[in-house]
Formats: C-alpha cells, structure tokens, sequence
C-alpha cells in the first residue's frame, strides 16, 4: 500500500520504512511522531522495544494535537505500563482523545 504520509510505494523493509517514518518526525508531523512511538513500543521498523522513548514521543505527539497518541498514552497510564500506573491521569487522556 501507499505511504499516508507522501503517497509513495511503502518500503518492503525496515531501514527504508524507518527512514520515510522519521523524515516525516523531522517535520513535527503528529501522526508520524505517533506512528514511531508505536515501532518504538512494539520493537518493529527496526527499533528495540523501548517503552520510556515511546512515553516521551506520544506525548510530543499528543502536544501537537494527535488523539491517538493521547489513547496511547491513557493505555500506559492504565496499565503501568512504561509509567508508574495512575487510572486518574489514564481517565484524563482518555477525556482529552
């Protein structure tokens, strides 16, 4: 399929996939910014499973006005899940997504 971002073929493998991801990080695009929390989270596009580095992106990205990052974020408040657990602050993204 194509890229949401350019409309280019997506890259058949994860250097390429990562590097498309990240040129369009660099323009403080929220849905990108979200997109590489998520690989950051899972561990997929080639990065290592870093949940912390995933909190700061989602929140950059929630900054900026991506609701899904917002969801993300009340997920790992509810959880505890890279964050100390807090329902309250979960109840409160979940509000704001």
């Amino acid at each position: 399929f194509d890229c949401p971002f350019c409309r280019t073929r997506y890259p058949g493998n994860d250097a390429d996939a990562l590097a498309m991801t990240q040129t369009r990080v660099s323009t403080k695009d929220p849905v990108a910014i979200n997109h590489f929390g998520e690989c950051c989270c899972l561990g997929t596009n080639g990065q290592q499973k870093d949940v912390p580095r995933a909190i700061t992106l989602w929140t950059k990205a929630a900054e900026l006005g991506s609701i899904k990052a917002l969801f993300n974020l009340g997920i790992r408040y509810e959880n505890g899940d890279g964050v100390e657990q807090d329902k309250a602050k979960a109840v409160q993204f979940y509000k704001k997504a």
